[in-house]
């Protein structure tokens, strides 16, 4: 057999017997609960509307529900790889669906980016703190990306468990410090701000909203797997209302923990003035010095996870774009032993290196400038992805008639749509607070947003009937009888 034999499968077909549980760990690992915990939430409670800021997670859970529903409803009738691309393929038609990846494949790009600016400065910071050498932070995100790379290359499994030993390895340390702050009864008492309608609508709730929505961002991503899942059609909806709880509940209760940990007001005072220590200080005030050190390792394998999982679904939208016509048709290739997506896996490996060279060559601070840049832009964008695969839901549904459940085609995604359209609008209003910028810069990054998803679009219609987007999809609309849906 021949080298190239080796690495390339002679169909262009992912395999995989992942479960409802190792799908749940990639998609939550994405999330990075351990990261939103030390980062978004000090920002939520002192710029957003302070003590009741856990309403917001709970909020957000509820809007993403909606959504889930309908998603998890149209999952069985697209048949693909590709989550956003292909739900807006089949539901707003062939040109919306393919500006719709490429610009899911900016926000992934940017994700990426965002976490690992953001990541080698925090391992430069934490092997300082040690003792060790200081080192540029593209030279430990080198190491890294170097590392995701060969894992995107090899089986889907063998990443799935790496994350879920990370991801447990976080959550367990945030678990331990909500159960000794809820047994000791807090600083003054268990917070309750929460459950106040005053205080939740109070302060800059536009804010607040925006830092919870984005600390979401990842959990739709269970539909990118169905090629490599066990059971699609009861896998993948599973794994979706699994990891929307899983996030939500665990982003709502360690949120109120850490605030009843300092008292409302105090938690507020300490948030607006130490965002970036926070959670380390509760930690260290609670746990003891001991645990702070290992919240400071778990948050770096926490972002390394995230840049994991994302990297794997960045990889299979370049995947179904090589399959369906939108890129080279070589990225559609599969590894002949690991059964995975190996050349879409190196294309977003050097696209994520070129990202970060320039980012490098210009300058630019891994923080400041890196990661609240790129990260303000995946959120933007996956709202965007958000709202019109809501939309394509509705549009499917009432066009092809395959299910007919009011609840799940119509009302449910109509309430996703009106919650996540809020949540966009916000988003919109507040970029510039987002990414930490100006007015100038916020539409800077909204153009090329759009500009991406136009070339998309004008790709698909330059193309036309030459080169479908994807095969069968008009006659696949009704081929999946009512039946097949998932009910949950």
């Amino acid at each position: 057999m021949t080298i190239a034999s080796e690495k390339e499968a002679p169909a262009s077909t992912l395999s995989g017997k992942l479960g409802a549980g190792s799908i749940v760990f990639m998609v939550v690992a994405a999330a990075a609960p351990l990261t939103v915990i030390a980062g978004a939430v000090p920002l939520g409670i002192g710029a957003g509307n302070g003590a009741a800021f856990p309403a917001m997670f709970v909020l957000c859970a509820v809007v993403l529900g909606f959504f889930a529903v309908g998603f998890c409803a149209m999952s069985p009738h697209v048949p693909d790889a590709g989550a956003f691309f292909t739900y807006i393929r089949h539901g707003l038609g062939r040109p919306l669906g393919l500006g719709a990846a490429f610009l899911a494949l900016a926000t992934y790009a940017a994700v990426q980016a965002a976490v690992y600016g953001y990541v080698g400065a925090a391992i430069d910071e934490l092997v300082t703190g040690f003792g060790g050498p200081s080192l540029p932070w593209w030279v430990w995100t080198g190491i890294l990306m170097a590392l995701v790379g060969i894992l995107g290359y090899r089986h889907i499994e063998l990443s799935s468990r790496v994350l879920g030993v990370l991801l447990v390895a976080e959550i367990a340390i945030v678990v331990v410090l909500d159960v000794v702050v809820t047994a000791r009864g807090g600083a003054q008492g268990l917070s309750t701000a929460f459950l106040s309608p005053t205080q939740i609508t109070s302060g800059a709730v536009g804010i607040a909203v925006m830092f919870a929505i984005a600390s979401f961002i990842g959990f739709e991503a269970t539909a990118v797997f169905r090629d490599e899942a066990r059971d699609p059609q009861r896998t993948i909806p599973r794994a979706t209302y699994l990891a929307l709880a899983i996030v939500g509940v665990f982003y709502a209760v360690s949120t109120w923990a850490v605030v009843s940990a300092w008292g409302d007001d105090a938690a507020v005072a300490e948030a607006g003035a130490n965002p970036g220590t926070f959670l380390l200080t509760t930690v260290q005030n609670w746990l003891g010095p001991l645990a702070g050190h290992v919240v400071s390792v778990l948050l770096v394998t926490s972002i390394f996870a995230a840049i994991l999982s994302f990297h794997n679904v960045a990889a299979r939208y370049w995947y179904a774009l090589g399959n369906h016509g939108g890129m080279p048709a070589g990225l559609a290739r599969t590894h002949a032993r690991h059964g995975s997506p190996h050349a879409a896996s190196l294309a977003q490996t050097a696209l994520s290196f070129v990202i970060i060279a320039v980012c490098v060559v210009a300058g630019l601070d891994p923080v400041a400038q890196v990661f609240a840049w790129a990260a303000g832009t995946a959120t933007l964008g996956v709202l965007v992805l958000l709202v019109l695969t809501c939309l394509a839901v509705i549009v499917f549904f009432a066009r092809s008639g395959v299910d007919r459940r009011v609840w799940h085609t119509r009302i449910a995604p109509a309430l996703g749509f009106l919650g996540l359209a809020v949540c966009l609008v916000l988003t919109i209003v507040n970029f510039p607070t987002l990414i930490g910028g100006s007015v100038a810069l916020a539409l800077g990054i909204g153009g090329l947003l759009v500009v991406v998803t136009a070339v998309g679009i004008v790709l698909a219609l330059v193309r036309g009937e030459r080169a479908p987007i994807g095969p069968g999809a008009e006659e696949g609309l009704t081929a999946q009888p009512p039946a097949a849906a998932p009910s949950v």
